[in-house]
């Protein structure tokens, strides 16, 4: 699977349509009436185990201001001085789960994503061989868990629900795992790392 994931991404910095107006990270002012847009990066952390590589996610803390007890990557806004999502992306990671920049081998970009919530959000992937320590920051996160790519790969895995939200309807990919409720922007990036592997 590892050399799988090398053939789809090209090194740090890249991603698969980096001319895409919706990829410009940070996002670009907005212009007339359109809103605008505050950027932030999540790195998509990929355990290398010995019996099947993972994806390593959080749950936040139900004292956080923003998506309280759902299911994150790690990652956050773009900071000042920062100037590429893997700067952003490695800086906050480190934060939330104590994970050191010097584990990850960043593998590329996924297309970047705007949220409903005002963002535009870019996805870094990473690579990680064990072992790993983890320290979370209580104050951010409430559980630091880990899903078998394998399970990430099956279709019969995603679905689409819908929510109403300000009076509107919208579609969502959940992806619920044991006891996880995985949807969102979360379960978005999931369900295009699994079609990016599958198609690959």
């Amino acid at each position: 699977m590892r050399d799988l994931l090398n053939t789809i991404f090209a090194g740090p910095g890249v991603g698969p349509n980096p001319c895409a107006p919706g990829n410009v990270w940070p996002a670009p002012a907005a212009q007339g009436e359109e809103r605008s847009l505050r950027s932030a990066a999540v790195l998509v952390p990929l355990i290398d185990r010995s019996d099947g590589m993972t994806v390593l996610l959080t749950q936040r803390t139900d004292t956080m201001s923003d998506h309280a007890g759902q299911i994150a990557f790690p990652g956050g806004r773009v900071e000042p001085g920062e100037v590429t999502p893997e700067e952003t992306a490695l800086r906050e990671t480190k934060e939330e789960i104590g994970l050191p920049t010097k584990m990850i081998n960043v593998l590329g970009r996924m297309n970047a994503r705007d949220t409903g919530t005002g963002y535009r959000v870019m996805p870094v992937v990473g690579l990680i061989q064990p072992p790993m320590s983890l320290s979370p920051d209580p104050s951010e996160v409430a559980k630091v868990f880990e899903v078998p790519m394998d399970f990430v790969l099956d279709p019969a895995n995603h679905r689409l629900e819908m929510r109403d939200e300000r009076g509107k309807s919208r579609e969502y990919y959940v992806m619920p795992y044991n006891d996880h409720y995985i949807w969102g922007l979360t379960a978005r990036i999931l369900v295009e790392l699994g079609k990016m592997m599958r198609n690959a």
